[in-house]
């Protein structure tokens, strides 16, 4: 790239102060990758009946991996009954009716927004804990092999991706007309065979990876629910649009097509790299179509400078004589800087939208990521700077001066190839904003209380400062349902001196009430629960909950 060097400075210098902006504000909802954020029954709690379904809650709308969700019984067998039910965000599971007491195994794996799979497992009690089951009729957990060919077969996509576009637009429009079009033209067909080996590939990958198995794993049910679903259809369109490129684009190349062809090739190229934007991360925020876009033209950038980094390094630095580089490295440097400034404006929109805070830009393996690439661009940058002081010796027709520049612009695409393998791992790895909905996501505290009277469980959800969820299951002595006439639920800071807070409290069955309580600092709070089962007897139990900040 030679890039007018104080316009990319000052272009930089503003994004990473929007950047450091943006980050220090408080951080949004998770988006893409969804994260578990609740459950019901809570995650290691004890109840006191057998629930009638399990509930996962989901911090964006998922789609259930055909028979990867199993909820195993205390005696090791499945307890699910039937396919599971989606609501929005939430996944509702079945059970069998009259379940044992003991400890049950919940064992998840969904498909997320943005294509990827989100895949966990957790317990919870009835009764009173017993030895968890295991998980070894619960299928396949995913495969590493699968997980490392993935970053592997997407950088091949975009490298077979920028090679085609930027090819075919320095032949289309920079090109001399004495130079032989052939090698470009074996370039072209080059990367469409990796762009399409590629994307098969991915088709393949998909497969075992979103059902959580290994290549030798794959069964027909997942082969048709990848096919089917968003990012199958999206590779399919974009094999599609690959084999109607190749038609248009032989006459184009070689300086006899019409403009229609060229305009229809625009058309195609739009639909082609949109693939990538439905199929990935941008199509799961809450502005898909402003994300998407974006990512677009992210993707159009990094091919146009990429691609003719290429073309300018293999053929025209060596062939074109001093006239014709005269008149086009000048034109190229003008693209270049603007295909820069947009990938480093839509690159950073994106990294804000994924990253969110500074902490996650320093404590998850995204937000390292993300500051490896940044790194790496400014080190792009910065060979640029040296470039551009060739373009004017170039366009004056210097003889000497198209070797130094050939072997900086090598440099940076030795660097910007890397950039595209960090790329390659970003679309792979999860959000940090995900992974800070996760460390962030609700956690329950539970007790199991006993009177003379009855035995009470109780869940208090998120157990932390501010408005919490309180659960009330009561049973007689014997185990049965009781029939709870009265519920009172207050909860006091002594440490503090804080007085008594009454929860507003809703009976749901005899046996089952839920309320809520505002709790307006962290301690260990004392809830103290009176339930009154007939016109005369009633009983309290008390027990000690950490709230935290």
């Amino acid at each position: 790239m030679m890039a007018d060097v104080t316009t990319v400075r000052s272009a930089a210098a503003g994004v990473l102060l929007a950047l450091v902006a943006v980050l220090v504000l408080p951080a949004r909802p998770a988006y893409a990758h969804a994260a578990l954020v609740s459950t019901y029954p809570g995650r290691s709690s004890v109840v006191a009946q057998a629930p009638t379904q399990v509930v996962l809650t989901f911090s964006e709308g998922v789609s259930p991996v055909p028979g990867r969700i199993l909820v195993i019984g205390p005696d090791g067998s499945r307890v699910d009954s039937g396919d599971p039910l989606t609501t929005g965000s939430q996944v509702l599971v079945p059970l069998a009716a009259n379940g044992p007491n003991g400890t049950y195994l919940v064992s998840f794996r969904v498909i997320s927004a943005d294509s990827h799979p989100v895949a966990g497992s957790f317990t919870f009690s009835v009764g009173a804990p017993s030895t968890p089951p295991t998980l070894s009729d619960a299928g396949p957990q995913g495969s590493r092999l699968v997980s490392l060919l993935f970053p592997v077969i997407r950088w091949i996509a975009y490298v077979g991706l920028l090679l085609l576009v930027g090819t075919s637009l320095v032949l289309s429009l920079l090109w001399p007309r004495r130079l032989d079009v052939r090698d470009p033209t074996r370039v072209i067909w080059i990367a469409a065979a990796m762009l399409g080996v590629a994307t098969i590939g991915e088709l393949v990958l998909e497969v075992p990876y979103l059902a959580g198995g290994g290549l030798g794993d794959i069964r027909a049910a997942d082969v048709r629910e990848v096919l089917t679903s968003r990012f199958g259809g999206a590779h399919l369109v974009r094999l599609a649009v690959l084999g109607a490129v190749l038609v248009l684009l032989r006459p184009v190349v070689r300086g006899k097509g019409w403009s229609g062809d060229r305009a229809l090739l625009g058309v195609l190229a739009a639909v082609g790299i949109s693939t990538w934007s439905v199929s990935g991360h941008p199509s799961a925020t809450p502005i898909p179509l402003v994300t998407m876009v974006a990512d677009m033209i992210h993707l159009s950038a990094m091919s146009v400078w990429l691609g003719g980094l290429v073309m300018l390094i293999a053929f025209l630095l060596p062939r074109a004589n001093e006239v014709e580089l005269g008149a086009i490295v000048p034109v190229w440097s003008r693209w270049a800087l603007y295909a820069v400034v947009i990938l480093v404006l839509t690159g950073t929109a994106q990294a804000l939208v994924e990253v969110g805070t500074v902490d996650a830009l320093f404590s998850t393996t995204y937000g390292w990521l993300v500051v490896a690439k940044v790194s790496l661009v400014l080190v792009v940058v910065a060979v640029a700077s040296f470039s551009r002081r060739l373009v004017a010796p170039v366009a004056a027709a210097d003889p000497t001066a198209p070797g130094p520049l050939r072997r900086i612009v090598m440099i940076e695409a030795a660097v910007a190839a890397i950039v595209l393998g960090v790329t390659s791992v970003l679309v792979q790895t999860t959000p940090a904003r995900t992974v800070s909905a996760e460390s962030a996501a609700p956690s329950i505290q539970s007790a199991v209380l006993d009177s003379a009277l009855f035995t009470l469980t109780v869940d208090v959800q998120p157990a932390t400062a501010g408005l919490n969820d309180v659960h009330l299951y009561a049973t007689t002595p014997d185990g049965q349902p009781a029939d709870v006439k009265e519920w009172h639920v207050r909860a006091s800071l002594p440490s503090q001196g804080i007085e008594p807070i009454d929860a507003a409290i809703l009976p749901l069955t005899p046996s089952h009430s839920t309320g809520q309580i505002d709790l307006p600092t962290a301690g260990e709070w004392t809830f103290v629960f009176t339930l009154r089962v007939s016109e005369t007897d009633q009983a309290s139990v008390t027990a000690e909950f950490a709230v935290q900040p």
